[in-house]
């Protein structure tokens, strides 16, 4: 296996949609991944980052950086390549990106009782903090 991460181009849609498709399925009508990759294009497009197998996308990360804090959104690995080091390859990548552009604290947000995620952050250097999340659909 020889996977690479590297960051989005337009050829990688069909692809990065097909994998959130089958990563997130039935999403909200907010959340269709045609939707989220045409916003995120319209700002910091050079923060979607994808895992290749050859010419396959396999996994993505998008970052977020407001100046302040940086954020990681979506990450998703097809479940073939699971438990392969994609997801931290992923992750490593986009923090070093945010690093790159003078980030120096990186946030995620993980749905309540997701632990098998919130274990694979953990093992990454990510601490739980006591923190309430709250939002607003507008």
């Amino acid at each position: 296996m020889k996977i690479h991460v590297r960051a989005y181009s337009e050829n990688d849609r069909p692809g990065l949609t097909a994998l959130w498709n089958r990563v997130f399925p039935n999403p909200a009508a907010h959340n269709k991944p045609e939707r989220i990759l045409d916003e995120k294009l319209a700002v910091q497009a050079d923060l979607i980052f994808v895992a290749m197998d050859k010419d396959t996308v396999v996994g993505s990360v998008i970052a977020g950086y407001d100046g302040h804090r940086g954020w990681l959104n979506l990450l998703a690995v097809s479940v073939e390549y699971r438990k392969r080091g994609v997801g931290a390859m992923l992750v490593e990548h986009a923090v070093k990106e945010l690093n790159l552009l003078g980030c120096h604290k990186v946030n995620i947000q993980i749905r309540e009782g997701n632990n098998e995620v919130q274990q694979f952050y953990e093992k990454l250097g990510f601490a739980v903090e006591p923190r309430t999340s709250m939002g607003k659909h507008i």
